[in-house]
């Protein structure tokens, strides 16, 4: 086989056109209400059409819709390779593209606009490494498949057609060392964007989120009024008011910059004997910061906006539901 461009195009979601698209001799994409695209001819074109058509999609939906569509009709050439996944028999589908694009309503209802393929055979998709797996799982409707995977695919298809023996995949020591890296790397995107997601609250907002973090660990909580806190914002204790040991005083500071020795010391001035501090800022804290908290006469937690995420993590199934949408949050199930 040559080196042409391989291309991912899914057939609806959960995979439900693939049967047509193997009976048609076609891959599809849908995006009815686009009409015709074959008057297209710039990805301009394609966004403007996207905005028209779907006025009510956000502007990063239309913008994907119209970068999906134009590469389609345009940037998918006659001779390209096209894969589609059917979920079913756990296969990817290849096959070559014979001609250009095409609006087929009567063939499929839902995914009108299609381009004819003929194919070439299948590939199990236990024949092919963790990495082109992972690759190949990328949720766009229509994506250019990297080189590499492209590569892997036509050896364990050419193999098949071939009769001879398939290029094997990792071992199952390999596999799962790699999956375990995968997972790392899921896991490690995700704690970024579940800070990204805290870091744009507001200061009300970071402050009710702590108190319900609070909340969540057994704690009653005041929330001191808007104004002058006099170097509290919420006090935490068995009994909501503060008599009942520990009495916990939470200074929370919503801004970029880190917190250092001076905002430290202010914040301990104030404090009882018998008081527990928590100063939670998500801008971090200066080594000095640092050092003046372990040096203070009542014990003090600090807490930077990692610390936040990783305690939000572990008692996220205990918040209230309130606090829970502040921060929406989606279980992910992982193979052990």
């Amino acid at each position: 086989m040559t080196s042409q461009a391989m291309w991912m195009v899914r057939a609806g979601e959960g995979g439900l056109a693939i049967e047509a698209f193997r009976a048609e001799s076609v891959v599809a994409i849908g995006w009815v209400d686009l009409g015709d695209l074959s008057a297209l001819k710039t990805r301009a074109d394609f966004a403007r059409a996207a905005a028209q058509a779907y006025p009510g999609h956000k502007a990063g939906q239309q913008a994907s819709m119209a970068g999906q569509t134009y590469r389609f009709v345009r940037e998918i050439a006659v001779g390209d390779q096209v894969v589609s996944y059917d979920r079913s028999e756990r296969v990817y589908l290849v096959g070559e593209v014979t001609g250009g694009y095409q609006r087929q309503p009567q063939k499929l209802t839902d995914y009108p606009n299609m381009r004819p393929v003929r194919w070439l055979g299948s590939v199990a998709r236990d024949a092919l490494s963790v990495a082109a797996r992972n690759s190949l799982g990328a949720i766009s409707t229509l994506f250019l498949i990297p080189p590499p995977v492209a590569r892997e695919m036509r050896g364990v298809l050419d193999a098949a057609r071939a009769g001879t023996r398939a290029p094997q995949p990792e071992s199952a020591p390999a596999l799962a060392e790699e999956t375990d890296d995968l997972y790392k790397d899921v896991q490690a995107r995700g704690f970024e964007f579940i800070k990204d997601r805290i870091h744009a609250l507001d200061w009300d907002a970071m402050q009710e989120l702590v108190a319900g973090l609070l909340r969540a660990m057994g704690y009653k909580t005041r929330i001191s009024p808007s104004g002058s806190d006099r170097g509290k914002d919420i006090v935490a204790s068995p009994d909501g008011l503060g008599f009942e040991d520990p009495r916990i005083v939470v200074e929370v500071k919503h801004r970029s910059a880190a917190m250092g020795s001076q905002e430290i010391r202010s914040f301990l001035g104030g404090r009882h004997d018998r008081d527990k501090g928590l100063y939670v800022s998500t801008g971090g804290f200066t080594r000095e910061g640092r050092y003046e908290a372990e040096r203070g006469r009542i014990p003090v937690t600090l807490m930077d906006l990692d610390d936040l995420v990783r305690s939000l993590l572990e008692h996220y199934e205990k918040l209230d539901a309130e606090m829970q949408r502040l921060v929406p949050l989606r279980k992910v199930y992982w193979p052990a």
